[in-house]
């Protein structure tokens, strides 16, 4: 029999599956009460950590329509639930499990689509939404200066040579 309690636990996690944009599931088994805060501080303003039980997660998953969860969710499950930066949160995880081993990434999803560990890892290993946007804004950059000098190029070409001509009327004259 399901208790108030739980029902509205189940739709408040329902209702963080739908509106984050990635979801990181973890092993918390070994960590201490201060170090999850440390976690929880490190992920701040882009994701948020909530520990929970296996079963109230899986029906909230299935609640919010995601699929492919039920494996992930074996032992003691904490999720961090991610509405910023989905790279910036996984690389808080990535730091924080380096330092502290008895935290193991499980997997997650990003966009609908299930991710093992290692592609969680490996979205952590990616550049940062600022860093990407500061390099796609020099390629265009670069690319705009090479477009303007290749309109200029035959303007200053032109000048040169009536610039030629000119002083070799000025010689035979």
């Amino acid at each position: 029999m399901a208790t108030p309690s739980k029902v509205a636990s189940v739709n408040e996690m329902a209702e963080k599956f739908r509106t984050s944009v990635a979801v990181y599931v973890t092993e918390y088994r070994g960590l201490t009460v201060p170090q999850l805060a440390t976690l929880r501080d490190s992920i701040r303003g882009t994701a948020t950590y909530s520990v929970a039980k296996n079963t109230l997660t899986a029906l909230a998953a299935k609640e919010a329509g995601v699929e492919g969860l039920d494996a992930l969710l074996v032992g003691p499950t904490a999720i961090a639930f991610v509405t910023g930066d989905p790279v910036e949160a996984a690389k808080g995880l990535k730091t924080f499990s380096t330092s502290n081993p008895a935290l193991i990434i499980k997997g997650g999803i990003f966009e609908g689509v299930l991710m093992s560990a290692e592609e969680v890892e490996k979205i952590a290993s990616l550049e940062s939404r600022d860093v990407l946007l500061a390099k796609a804004a020099s390629v265009f950059k670069a690319s705009l200066f090479g477009a303007a000098y290749m309109f200029q190029a035959p303007l200053a070409q032109a000048a040169r040579t009536v610039d030629a001509l000119r002083a070799k009327q000025e010689n035979a004259a």
